[in-house]
């Protein structure tokens, strides 16, 4: 008789985990074996689990990750350079509570995406929030928000996420427009948030990338002395999986 009562107010009250494992543990018959410890245990159970599940799930819509990664999938077995106790280390979170940056580096197709995508997704499950850009969008982006006044926010958006991701870096050279949001960006977030920086080109390179000399100090000064290195090499794992799928 109290069945329908007790869920409308569990509805009403939002705890609508705690709703769906009332109703499944009454439809298991398992309630006359538990006691009411343990009944309020598993229906507080399922509603924190219900709610880290949508977090995750509004954490990674908002982050919008270029790849559907894990770290538990990585492939040590391919020879691209990945130092396997380094990746595990990062995967773990702890340099991004130290608002350290990383750097991946390497030729088109060796999964420089996909490992950055990896790190994202672990940590929107590690509870930090992550955000996901292409360069050379990115760019482009910034540069429409300044004639519709949105410039200051995306810069705010960019400023906040704990990790964000800077994908494909190095594929056009800067304008003067570029190079500063860049250094804006990287001085909003330097000691207080973590970057990852995917490119194809070594860092040496990022120098004369930046152009202005006076800039391309700055911006360096800011991601790179405090960066984690990953140099990848080897072919392009897009021309090597479709013939190693057609194996036994």
């Amino acid at each position: 008789m109290l069945t329908h009562p007790t869920l409308d107010q569990l509805h009403a009250l939002g705890l609508h985990g705690m709703a769906k494992a009332f109703i499944d543990i009454e439809a298991a018959g398992e309630v006359a074996s538990l006691g009411h410890a343990e009944w309020l245990a598993l229906l507080l159970e399922r509603e924190a689990s219900l709610r880290r599940d949508k977090r995750l799930t509004a954490r990674l819509r908002y982050a919008r990750l270029r790849q559907q990664a894990c770290v538990e999938d990585i492939d040590y077995r391919t020879p691209r350079g990945l130092d396997r106790s380094l990746f595990a280390k990062l995967a773990e979170g702890r340099w991004i509570d130290e608002h350290t940056n990383l750097l991946i580096c390497g030729p088109a197709g060796v999964g420089k995406s996909w490992l950055a995508s990896a790190l994202g997704n672990k940590a929107c499950r590690d509870n930090r929030s992550v955000l996901y850009q292409r360069v050379p969008r990115l760019f482009t982006d910034l540069a429409l928000a300044r004639g519709d006044g949105r410039h200051p926010r995306l810069l705010r958006t960019l400023g906040r996420a704990d990790l964000l991701i800077l994908d494909d870096w190095g594929l056009d050279p800067l304008d003067a427009a570029a190079r500063h949001d860049l250094l804006e960006i990287l001085e909003d977030r330097y000691g207080r948030r973590s970057t990852v920086v995917t490119s194809q080109l070594p860092v040496d390179q990022w120098h004369a990338l930046i152009g202005d000399p006076t800039y391309a100090d700055a911006v360096l000064d800011r991601l790179v002395h405090n960066a984690h290195r990953i140099d990848l090499s080897g072919d392009s794992l897009r021309r090597t999986r479709p013939q190693q799928n057609r194996k036994p």
